[in-house]
């Protein structure tokens, strides 16, 4: 019998249906929820996961602002056990270009950050205690890593969501995709902060899954990256931090049930191991900015 819920954004695939898949495993006691944008992809993600009565699919479009608040209305309509746990994993990278979200905002930043910012608003009342928060972020966002990914590059929320037209400088999407990975800590830290650090029983933590080759990351990519990313760069897991999907799922997994995890709030996961994320990331001043410039996207949409 299921008794408690967990979310996982983009869980029909990769990171996130390996997630699922292990928190499945974990306890029977879970009823899990692919949030997903395809449904027809969520569900051949329910019949992989082969345990159909623990798991709804729930649309979710993330691009969109009002799909993402109202996604808590989705979930109370749907009448599962009580809600003890959310993972924010769902993310993509634009190489090229800027593309905007139904809502004119940055795609990277719209998808990565603003519209977990958006479901996250709507689920923090439905939250049972003890509940567990985890967010994905990235190793990328870090400077001082050797990624092969550009440093982040955060001016102001605002400029991140309407970055101005500049006819010299093509975008650079790997760029604004580290940045977003970035704005995942920085708005990790700020709702644990806001949430009591851990005190009123919801625990807020981060997670770097490290390099995935072969996840759905590259598909945005030429269809040279995508060759290289599916055939070549597997054989780097031989390299610190780079994992398969299956090994970062059940490390994602266990931050959100394993009791080893109890009570921890705030800290930032490199895969089974608490790390200090970037210095920048500990920035106060960058995260209230970055709170409350989301805070009037949303509610300028939603209102």
């Amino acid at each position: 019998m299921t008794t408690r819920t967990a979310v996982i954004t983009g869980a029909n695939s990769g990171l996130g249906l390996e997630c699922a898949r292990a928190l499945l495993a974990s306890d029977e006691t879970w009823h899990v929820v692919l949030a997903v944008r395809d449904p027809a992809r969520g569900a051949a993600a329910v019949a992989d996961l082969a345990a159909p009565q623990r798991c709804t699919a729930l649309p979710l479009e993330l691009a969109s602002l009002r799909s993402a608040r109202s996604f808590s209305g989705r979930l109370r309509d749907a009448r599962l056990p009580p809600l003890h746990a959310v993972v924010c994993n769902a993310g993509l990278q634009v190489p090229d270009g800027t593309r905007l979200t139904e809502d004119g905002v940055e795609m990277t930043f719209g998808v990565n950050h603003l519209g977990h910012f958006a479901l996250m608003q709507g689920l923090v009342a439905q939250l049972t205690r003890p509940a567990r928060v985890v967010v994905v972020s990235s190793g990328t966002h870090d400077p001082k890593k050797i990624t092969g990914m550009p440093h982040p590059n955060y001016s102001s929320a605002e400029v991140l969501a309407h970055p101005p037209a500049d006819a010299d400088e093509a975008p650079d999407g790997r760029r604004r995709y580290t940045t977003s990975k970035l704005c995942n800590l920085l708005f990790a830290y700020e709702l644990d902060r806001r949430l009591g650090q851990g005190d009123d029983g919801i625990t807020v933590t981060s997670f770097d899954p490290g390099l995935m080759p072969g996840s759905g990351l590259a598909r945005d990519y030429s269809p040279l990256q995508k060759f290289a990313w599916r055939y070549v760069f597997p054989a780097l897991r031989v390299l610190p931090n780079v994992n398969s999907a299956r090994v970062s799922g059940n490390r994602l997994a266990a931050l959100a049930h394993d009791p080893a995890f109890d009570g921890v709030s705030g800290a930032y996961y490199e895969g089974t191991k608490a790390i200090r994320s970037s210095v920048e990331s500990y920035d106060q001043n960058k995260a209230r900015d970055l709170w409350e410039t989301s805070e009037r996207l949303v509610d300028r949409v939603t209102a």
